[in-house]
């Protein structure tokens, strides 16, 4: 059962160029640079503290991203993703977000994960869903907000979900406008093509030899390394942006306008967008803000914040799906997190 995954991607422009022209190369280099300034002047000395601590926690999410969406680009053929994926019903939306809850994987693994069934053929709405669905409502770490939010935590996962339905369906209403983008790479799936059988199929007329398996790991590995030359770039401008900030910005004026507020909401959301932490480093953030504040709406937009307005989702959406797509899920997403969340800081 193999499936060739083919190199048509959002990096494809940069694998026309010499590497030393490609953005992972550029943001490398700033990367380095700024980890150098750090050793040169003293207010920067935080920032390489600070950088490798999310490097530490990020570091097996994304790998582990990246090799679930090798074996999707090895062994998942189109067909399978644009069967359940790309067809404009309701019912799209609910797989998308039903498969976003069972995956688990924080926001950075999810990434890579969300770009390889945009590559094998899944709707732009699709993709949107299971992206917002999958940080915060996936099992993992619906437990682990059990643990530190109680029953409080239901309002966070459920409130995750009703956004990723509300904004797949709208983003549905709006592909049927013409007004984002389409898919690519999705192709027209016969009604009476049956995943099973295809499946049976593949395993039984498979090569089971040493030749195969070596064959099988190339591709998975072509295909991770293609995701990280999609994702990376903007994985390491998501994390200098956060370390420089988290270094210059002092620590009291975070705490002084992170109250229960419409400002401190917003404000919150503001700072979320610039945090680059995994989702299991991002909930002890949002309940050390619950703690002080005592504004749990605050929390719920500080943890959806980092999956709506976050730079690295934003710029791998606009970068893939389209330009549309990416500001249309923010203009779609993110009143609803601002309501949700003032609505719980009323609870």
């Amino acid at each position: 059962m193999e499936e060739h995954g083919e190199d048509v991607c959002c990096g494809e422009s940069d694998k026309k160029k010499p590497w030393y022209r490609t953005g992972l190369f550029f943001i490398v280099c700033l990367t380095l640079v700024s980890l150098a300034a750090s050793f040169l002047f003293p207010a920067m000395e935080g920032f390489r503290r600070i950088f490798w601590e999310y490097v530490r926690i990020m570091f097996w999410p994304i790998l582990a991203g990246f090799f679930v969406g090798g074996l999707i680009d090895h062994y998942v053929p189109k067909e399978y993703i644009s069967k359940h994926l790309a067809v404009p019903k309701k019912r799209t939306i609910f797989y998308s977000v039903g498969f976003g809850f069972l995956m688990s994987a924080c926001c950075h693994g999810i990434l890579a994960i969300s770009m390889e069934i945009h590559k094998k053929g899944a709707s732009g709405p699709a993709v949107v869903s299971f992206l917002l669905a999958s940080p915060w409502a996936n099992l993992p770490i619906t437990i682990l907000l059990f643990g530190f939010f109680g029953v409080k935590a239901f309002l966070i996962v459920s409130g995750a979900l009703l956004v990723a339905l509300v904004t797949g369906f709208s983003l549905q209403g709006l592909d049927s406008l013409g007004w984002i983008e389409k898919n690519p790479h999705s192709v027209v799936v016969d009604p009476g093509f049956s995943i099973r059988s295809d499946v049976a199929s593949r395993l039984r007329d498979h090569d089971w030899t040493h030749e195969s398996f070596r064959h099988a790991v190339r591709g998975i590995w072509k295909g991770m390394t293609s995701l990280a030359a999609m994702v990376l770039p903007w994985v390491l401008i998501g994390v200098l942006l956060a370390g420089l900030v988290s270094t210059l910005v002092p620590g009291h004026i975070f705490h002084q306008y992170f109250g229960p507020t419409l400002l401190g909401l917003l404000v919150t959301m503001g700072v979320a967008t610039l945090l680059e932490v995994c989702s299991e480093g991002t909930s002890p953030l949002a309940f050390t803000i619950y703690q002080q504040t005592g504004a749990f709406g605050n929390a719920f937009a500080f943890l959806m914040g980092g999956v709506v307005t976050d730079v690295t989702e934003i710029g791998l959406v606009w970068k893939n799906l389209g330009p549309r797509t990416a500001l249309w899920m923010l203009a779609i997403s993110l009143p609803q997190v601002v309501l949700l969340g003032w609505i719980f800081n009323k609870l």
